[in-house]
């Protein structure tokens, strides 16, 4: 099937039709969410509320996609910020020497702090942090406020009188309007089934018509119904006093009139409502992303709603966030570009300023009806199912914990979320293990090419010698399991060498776990190393300087610290072969060609013909012995000093992939296969060298064949023997 872009679809007039399709999913809510919020000061201020919720959705439909130019988004009042608000309002309104008047402002205060905190969090570019908030925490706070939404519109939809509390009204059926109930059933019924009659027209707008329906249906037999002045089952008159500007020079002033104590009793309610406006947003802009196969700037999406938010203060009207129903159909109609959240903003104007009086009009229980179906939706059925599997129990509990909390008070469950969210961390943290691999030097070994000799030393003492590779965060949520893996090893070991390459942070506990394992290696005479401190770069901490300040690493004692895991390696190799009594450091003269490793099995006469094949070379220190990508066929036989053989990367860089010491060889793939050089060979000290070119080997072995054959062997045996550490390296580097 053919798969058609997004961007085919779109242009002013489908930016337009999608406008106009989200203006009639958002208004609709955004009254019902004003309304809400109002309705928590007293019912009188039902009117007030529809009017905050329609002023809102034009300010953050027009300015969010303005400031914020990321295409499809539709900014909207929404459900967090209507529970955070209304429980502020029945928190606020329990203090009974409180006017409607200064609630109102404290309402109004906490929407502007709300948007001061969303600028921020976009000016310090917070809007990745914020989206790593789990998903257990998020979920279970929205199935939260699903709950107070759901909880606080009962007591609507079944007519009850404001003193009449929820378990009281379900326990009095005689005090129930069953108008009202009939309508909100209506109105539930039509919303849930409008996606099976059409696709074309929102549920909300179906829904809220057919509630406005059945209210005048029933006013047939009931005319008093038709009474729009104190009527509880209708918003009522819509009033507005002066101007625009007259609005927006009142908000200016009550600025002025701020005090302390008033942003003390409002700050974490603030910012909990910019947290969850936040998060609302940017998984909305996910879900956009995946749809539109763009990627929205998070962080300039929360300086738009910062903005916007701001200028719903300005002109009275709710806060909101990008939502996700308003988006979603926005996309379905068309709507591409940010044009299409301004046609949305500039829709409600047009809306209110045609249908404003009729709005009066709309029952409160059909818009308690359409809270009953979002909280519904809102909430997270799917975490009952969390609790089969034993694996997910855990996140269920963090889940239903959120839940419970947030009906006790909205500003607990915010810190009970962060609280949950540092335990996960942390639990996940601690299921994966800090500790990568670990391997002792029988199978861990220096880029230093060691002989016979040497490598039969550390087949059998490299057990006191150990490498441990680590990642991830050394913390205290980590360092007890490190400790208990490796305790075994620090009974047994002389040297212990950690490679902190992976690692990516480190706290003072994890630093005083460095400190026992130096202790008790220090008992047996070891010591405790450390490679690959990320020192230098500029995104990672400065490991070794915090160590140094602790004093456990200095130059007069303390740690031992390698700028390279195989330097560190190959010192531990040093000190095991020192305690055998072998001394690796190099002779002084140059060795004979008897005294190569790899002729040591030859007999005198086989010698002598060498020999006669066999030119000297030497070369001074950084010289280059061959190139990669050179033609040649030689071997080379290394009498004194040491060699590298370095691959070439990308940007003139090199990796370094051996070091080659006295009596060892190399060269001998070119010397077998007659192809190019795979590798550059430069002498990292004045070196000197037997070589032998394939053509003066072939013309000595058609003389004497026997002796080819003896050369050849001894050359499988040592390729051999290098290819077996190769594989067991490999596989080391391969265990899970």
């Amino acid at each position: 099937m053919t798969e058609t872009a997004p961007s085919t679809r779109g242009g002013l007039a489908g930016d337009f039709w999608g406008g106009l399709a989200s203006m009639l999913v958002a208004l609709p809510s955004a009254i019902a969410f004003g309304v809400l919020v109002y309705s928590a000061i007293g019912p009188e201020y039902a009117g007030a509320g529809a009017l905050a919720g329609i002023l809102g959705a034009a300010a953050l439909g027009i300015v969010a996609p303005l400031v914020g130019r990321n295409g499809g988004f539709i900014t909207a009042p929404c459900a967090p910020a209507a529970a955070v608000l209304a429980a502020l309002a029945v928190e606020l309104a329990e203090h009974g020497d409180m006017s409607a008047e200064r609630l109102l402002s404290l309402l109004a205060l906490t929407a502007l702090l709300s948007a001061l905190f969303q600028l921020v969090f976009g000016m310090l570019r917070a809007g990745r942090l914020i989206k790593f908030i789990p998903y257990q925490v998020v979920t279970g706070y929205l199935s939260g406020v699903a709950l107070i939404i759901a909880v606080g519109q009962l007591p609507k939809l079944l007519g009850l009188p404001k003193d009449v509390s929820l378990t009281q009204g379900l326990l009095a059926p005689e005090a129930w309007n069953w108008t009202g109930i009939g309508v909100g059933l209506v109105t539930i019924v039509v919303m849930v089934g409008a996606s099976r009659i059409t696709q074309k027209v929102p549920g909300a707008i179906l829904g809220l018509a057919a509630g406005i329906a059945a209210y005048f249906a029933a006013s047939l037999v009931n005319p008093g119904l038709l009474q729009l002045s104190h009527n509880p089952l209708v918003i009522g008159p819509i009033e507005t006093s002066g101007s625009f500007a007259d609005a927006v020079t009142e908000r200016v002033m009550s600025l002025l009139q701020i005090r302390p104590d008033d942003i003390g009793m409002v700050l974490v309610s603030a910012l909990t409502l910019a947290v969850l406006l936040s998060i609302d947003t940017l998984k909305t802009g996910v879900v956009l992303d995946a749809m539109m196969r763009s990627r929205h700037n998070s962080n300039r999406e929360l300086l738009a709603q910062g903005s916007a938010n701001f200028a719903a203060f300005m002109v009275g009207g709710m806060p909101g966030a990008g939502t996700m129903g308003a988006t979603l159909v926005n996309f379905t109609s068309g709507g591409r570009s940010y044009w299409s959240g301004v046609a949305e903003g500039v829709l409600v104007i047009l809306a209110y300023m045609l249908l404003g009086r009729l709005i009066a009009w709309v029952p409160i229980g059909a818009l308690a009806g359409i809270l009953l179906v979002v909280a519904f939706r809102m909430f997270d059925r799917g975490m009952f199912r969390l609790l089969l599997h034993r694996a997910t129990r855990v996140d269920f509990l963090v889940m239903a914990t959120v839940v419970a909390v947030a009906q006790i008070g909205l500003i607990a469950a915010s810190a009970v979320g962060i609280g949950l969210t540092i335990l996960l961390f942390i639990r996940d943290q601690i299921r994966g293990t800090v500790l990568l691999a670990k391997q002792d030097l029988r199978t861990a070994h220096s880029k230093r090419r060691r002989l016979e000799d040497e490598r039969d030393v550390l087949n059998v003492g490299g057990a006191q010698a150990a490498v441990v590779q680590l990642q991830g965060n050394l913390f205290f949520g980590t360092t007890d399991q490190l400790f208990s893996q490796l305790e075994p090893d620090l009974a047994r070991l002389r040297y212990l060498l950690l490679d902190l390459r992976r690692v990516q942070s480190m706290d003072y506990t994890a630093a005083h776990l460095f400190e026992q394992m130096r202790q008790r290696l220090q008992e047996r005479g070891g010591e405790l190393l450390f490679s690959g401190m990320p020192s230098s770069l500029p995104t990672t901490p400065d490991f070794e300087r915090y160590l140094e300040d602790l004093g456990m690493v200095s130059t007069s004692g303390g740690i031992r610290v390698f700028d390279t895991r195989d330097s560190a390696i190959e010192w531990m190799e040093d000190r095991v072969l020192e305690a055998a009594g072998v001394t690796p450091q190099e002779d002084a003269r140059a060795l004979d060609l008897a005294e190569i490793d790899l002729l040591s099995e030859l007999d005198a006469a086989s010698l002598a013909e060498l020999r006669k094949v066999a030119r000297e070379f030497s070369v001074p220190a950084g010289g280059r012995i061959c190139s990669h990508g050179d033609e040649g066929n030689e071997m080379y036989l290394l009498r004194r000093g040491r060699v590298h053989v370095l691959l070439p990367l990308e940007g003139n860089k090199r990796h370094h992939l051996a070091t080659f010491c006295q009596g060892d060889f190399f060269g001998e793939l070119a010397f077998l296969d007659r192809e190019r050089r795979s590798a550059d060979i430069e002498a990292a000290t004045p070196s000197e060298l037997y070589v032998l070119s394939r053509e003066n080997f072939d013309a000595m072995v058609k003389a004497s064949p026997p002796l080819g054959g003896r050369l050849f062997e001894q050359l499988a045996l040592a390729i051999s023997y290098r290819l077996r550490t190769a594989d067991t390296e490999l596989r080391t580097l391969e265990e899970r």
